[in-house]
C-alpha cells in the first residue's frame, strides 16, 4: 500500500509540473499584457500621447520584459519555495492576499457539496438496489432522472423565488449582512455554515442523481454474485452481509469518480455563484483575464487544477483501500 501511495504521489507531482507549464502558456495566450492595459487606463482621456518606449518602460517595471522561460522559472520557483504566486498588478498587492479568502470559501463550498453528495447518494442507491422493483425504487429512479434533467442554476433560481415569495427572505450569499465585512470569528464561521447548505445542495443536485443510479446499478450486480449467496447461506446477518460484501464493492465507481465530481462542481460553480451572489474564485478568474492580470489568473487555474489532481490522488488511495486487488496492479 505504501508503494502504491508513493507511486501515485510521484505521478501527482509530475502531473502538476506539466500542468503548471500548460497554465503558464495559457496565461501568455491573450494578445498584449498588463503593461498595455495599464498604459491605456492611466493615460486614456488625459490627452497625453503614449509611445512604445513608455509601454516598454512600464513592462520593465512589472518584470514582463523578461523571456517567457525565465518568468516561468521565477513564478514556479516562488510558488514552491515561498508560496508566493506573484504580483497582482491590478490590485497592487500580492496574489496571495487577493485570492486568500476566496480560496477557502471555494474549498468550503466544495467540501460541503461532496459531503452532501455521498451522504445522500450512497445509502439511497444501496436502498434502491436492495428494494429493486418496489414503489420506492421507481420513485427514487424518477427523482434521479429529474436531477439529471434540471440544471443547477435553474434550481437555484427556483429556490430563490420561493424563499422570497413564501418567507420574504433572501437566501443568497454566504454571509448575513452583519458578518459580510466583519473579521473572522467563531460567530462568522457559524454564520457561514448556516448559509453554506444552499449552494452545496444546488451543486450536489445533479451529482446525487448520477451517483444514485451508479450505486444502484453496481449494487444490483454485486447482489447477484455467488459470494453474496454463499455468505447468506452461512447465516451471515443481512445488514453485515450487505456492508461487508456488495456495498463495499458497489461504491468503487463512486470512489473512482471523485475527481470528476470535483471538476464538475468547479465547472458549474461560477453560474450558480452568479445566481446566488456567492464569493468564489470564478468571478475573480474572469476579471483577471479581462484585465490581463496574468499571475492572478494563473494562480487560480493552478490551484483549481491542483485540487482536482489531489482529489484524484485521494480517489486512487480510497479505491485501493476499498478493493485490495487494485494494489496488485502496476
Amino acid at each position: 500500500m505504501l508503494r502504491f501511495a508513493f507511486d501515485r504521489f510521484v505521478g501527482m507531482i509530475v502531473t502538476m509540473l506539466l500542468v503548471s507549464m500548460m497554465v503558464f502558456v495559457i496565461m501568455e495566450l491573450p494578445p498584449g499584457d498588463y503593461a498595455d492595459r495599464y498604459a491605456f487606463r492611466k493615460f486614456s482621456g488625459t490627452g497625453v500621447s503614449v509611445t512604445e518606449a513608455d509601454v516598454q518602460a512600464i513592462r520593465h517595471d512589472f518584470g514582463l520584459d523578461k523571456p517567457m522561460a525565465l518568468r516561468y522559472a521565477d513564478w514556479i520557483g516562488g510558488i514552491v519555495t515561498r508560496g508566493d504566486f506573484g504580483q497582482a498588478f491590478a490590485f497592487e498587492t500580492s496574489v496571495v492576499k487577493v485570492i486568500g479568502d476566496k480560496v477557502w470559501l471555494t474549498l468550503g463550498i466544495l467540501a460541503a457539496t461532496l459531503l452532501i453528495t455521498y451522504l445522500v447518494a450512497i445509502p439511497i442507491g444501496i436502498f434502491a438496489a436492495v428494494h429493486r422493483g418496489s414503489t420506492a425504487d421507481y420513485g427514487l429512479t424518477a427523482f434521479s432522472y429529474l436531477g439529471l434533467a434540471l440544471p443547477n442554476f435553474l434550481l437555484a433560481l427556483i429556490m430563490l423565488y420561493f424563499a422570497n415569495r413564501w418567507f420574504g427572505a433572501s437566501i443568497g450569499g454566504l454571509f448575513s449582512p452583519a458578518y459580510a465585512d466583519a473579521p473572522w470569528s467563531l460567530a462568522k464561521l457559524w454564520d457561514l455554515i448556516k448559509h453554506l447548505w444552499l449552494p452545496a445542495f444546488v451543486l450536489a443536485w445533479s451529482a446525487v442523481a448520477y451517483q444514485i443510479q451508479t450505486v444502484r446499478a453496481t449494487m444490483s450486480d454485486e447482489l447477484n454474485k455467488l459470494s453474496v449467496t454463499a455468505a447468506r447461506a452461512r447465516g451471515v446477518p443481512e445488514l453485515k452481509l450487505l456492508i461487508k460484501y456488495p456495498a463495499r464493492l458497489a461504491i468503487n465507481p463512486v470512489a473512482s469518480t471523485i475527481g470528476f465530481d470535483v471538476n464538475r462542481i468547479f465547472s458549474e460553480l461560477p453560474i450558480v455563484a452568479a445566481v446566488l451572489g456567492l464569493t468564489e474564485l470564478g468571478e475573480l478568474l474572469l476579471k483577471a483575464y479581462l484585465d490581463l492580470d496574468m499571475y492572478v489568473a494563473g494562480a487560480i487555474l493552478l490551484l483549481l487544477t491542483f485540487i482536482i489532481v489531489f482529489m484524484n490522488f485521494v480517489s486512487d488511495l480510497l479505491l485501493a483501500w476499498l478493493d485490495p486487488r487494485i494494489k496488485l496492479g502496476s
